[in-house]
């Protein structure tokens, strides 16, 4: 039986709530004690190794550079997943690493991100603009709207996309490319066509052969060593990795000290509202 348009957005709702849950509930106090590990360029590790591996090639938000960098101790664990990626002819891309918090802050309110946020949750509310409190709570799942909770500002997360290395443009097919925001983003979307929701679990377990574990609500986002590693692997372990201010002139990791504020006030996400209304119009 065909799924309708409400089974959509009730499977969007209740995921979106689970993911709001997952970050306020259980991330948000999940204990953290940053080792201080300095970060390690992916490009020369990659380099390094002899593996193949491909960078996401545009500025970030602000004109700001991507910064593709993890922990020295996530090192070896990426080294081994580009490998085995080349030798069942894939290519890994990383479409992004470390963020600080002026990217942070501003990628959920980059108007490509934003927009296409706003109009799914106005497809979830069947055309009601939501409010300024329910758009966060929304956004919190999607671009993490608090440090804590913002495992590429620990410096312990990469979105990555996954190609063939005989035709680099042209990719395994996960059902939706980086970043869709809809009922396909999540991991277990039963929306995704039967094999690229095989190609998914295919490149997951993958990752966590590798130690790296993914986010249960994008198919392009995964980590280890932080709080998300830690909780969703049941290890009982505080998390190594923590949100962090990197200087890559002195190279000194720096923990944030306001971990739980949010990022952007209530008023700035009322006033982006009003501005992508006016674009979408």
């Amino acid at each position: 039986m065909p799924f309708s348009e409400d089974d959509r957005r009730a499977y969007w709702s209740a995921q979106l709530e689970d993911a709001y849950q997952f970050m306020f509930d259980s991330i948000l106090h999940y204990p953290v004690e940053e080792c201080g590990e300095r970060f390690v360029s992916l490009r020369e590790a990659s380099a390094a190794a002899g593996v193949e591996v491909l960078f996401a090639d545009a500025s970030h938000v602000r004109g700001l550079e991507r910064l593709f960098y993890l922990r020295e101790g996530q090192i070896p664990g990426f080294v081994a997943v580009a490998r085995e990626m080349n030798q069942r002819g894939w290519i890994l891309r990383v479409e992004d690493g470390y963020r600080t918090r002026e990217i942070q802050k501003y990628l959920g309110r980059l108007p490509q991100v934003f927009d296409a946020v706003l109009k799914t949750v106005m497809w979830e509310l069947k055309g009601q603009v939501p409010t300024a409190q329910f758009m966060f709570r929304r956004c919190s799942c999607l671009v993490a709207s608090v440090p804590k909770f913002g495992t590429h500002m620990s410096g312990s997360a990469i979105d990555i996309s996954v190609v063939h290395r005989d035709d680099p443009a042209r990719e395994v097919d996960r059902g939706a490319p980086y970043i869709e925001m809809s009922a396909l983003t999540p991991m277990d979307s039963p929306f995704v066509p039967e094999q690229a929701r095989h190609n998914r679990r295919e490149i997951t377990a993958l990752m966590r052969r590798h130690g790296f574990v993914e986010y249960p609500f994008e198919f392009w986002h995964y980590s280890s060593g932080d709080a998300y590693d830690q909780f969703l692997r049941r290890t009982g372990k505080p998390a190594i990795y923590g949100a962090v201010d990197w200087d890559p002139a002195t190279h000194a990791v720096t923990p944030l000290a306001d971990l739980n504020q949010p990022l952007n006030s209530e008023e700035e996400v009322r006033a982006e509202i009003e501005a992508a209304l006016q674009r979408l119009a």
